[in-house]
């Protein structure tokens, strides 16, 4: 679903930063490449996550949901000089395409990949985050956020994708569809939260911005 029509999106990306000569290289390789490259972060959310980034000037970000690096070269470029991204994807497959771009960039050396189910990493690494963007499997978003949770300190901010699920969280539930009702009660959570102070955007297909309390 487009929430905005495609010519109102191109003029957003137009009137933004412009997409670094890496990233646009990385979504032409994922496109020859790799299957589902609709799940790409793309130019304009990319922004606004490296934006985000660079505010917050992070030392520790963890993401959940590598897919062939983009979000995580976008979040990077907020990492302050001794920081460290954290990155774990479930499919050994992508490592090779990611480290490929993640060495051409300035944060090779910061980027720290982790292969394999994010609920068994996350416990293991002993940080605490001061960024974490979730964007993996849709039906465990509660169950990582349960994980990170233990891993963040008071300002730490949480980006939730995908939330909006294509307009899918405001049209009749299919009661067979249980990733639009895992979203449902996903987002219901993060604006009960006690901990949390979150606000939805309608970035893409949905983002949502949380920051621990």
């Amino acid at each position: 679903m487009h929430f905005i029509s495609p010519l109102l999106e191109s003029y957003l990306a137009d009137n933004s930063q412009e997409e670094p000569k890496l990233l646009q290289d990385l979504t032409r390789e994922t496109h020859l490449k790799v299957i589902q490259p609709r799940m790409l972060t793309g130019h304009f959310q990319g922004r606004v996550l490296s934006l985000l980034s660079k505010i917050i000037n992070p030392t520790y970000i963890l993401e959940i949901g590598t897919y062939t690096g983009y979000s995580a070269l976008c979040l990077a470029e907020g990492l302050c000089k001794e920081g460290e991204l954290h990155t774990i994807d479930v499919n050994a497959e992508l490592k090779h395409i990611q480290r490929t771009f993640f060495d051409r960039s300035d944060y090779g050396n910061q980027i720290i990949q982790h292969v394999g189910n994010a609920l068994d990493i996350i416990p293991e690494l002993d940080i605490t985050f001061d960024l974490i963007f979730i964007d993996a499997e849709k039906k465990q978003y509660d169950k990582y956020l349960e994980k990170v949770l233990p891993k963040t300190k008071s300002g730490t901010i949480i980006l939730s994708d995908n939330v909006l699920w294509s307009g899918k969280v405001v049209e009749p539930l299919d009661p067979k569809d249980t990733t639009t009702k895992v979203l449902l009660d996903y987002n219901k959570k993060l604006s009960k939260h006690p901990l949390l102070e979150t606000v939805l955007l309608p970035i893409r297909d949905g983002l949502t911005l949380s920051r621990v309390k």
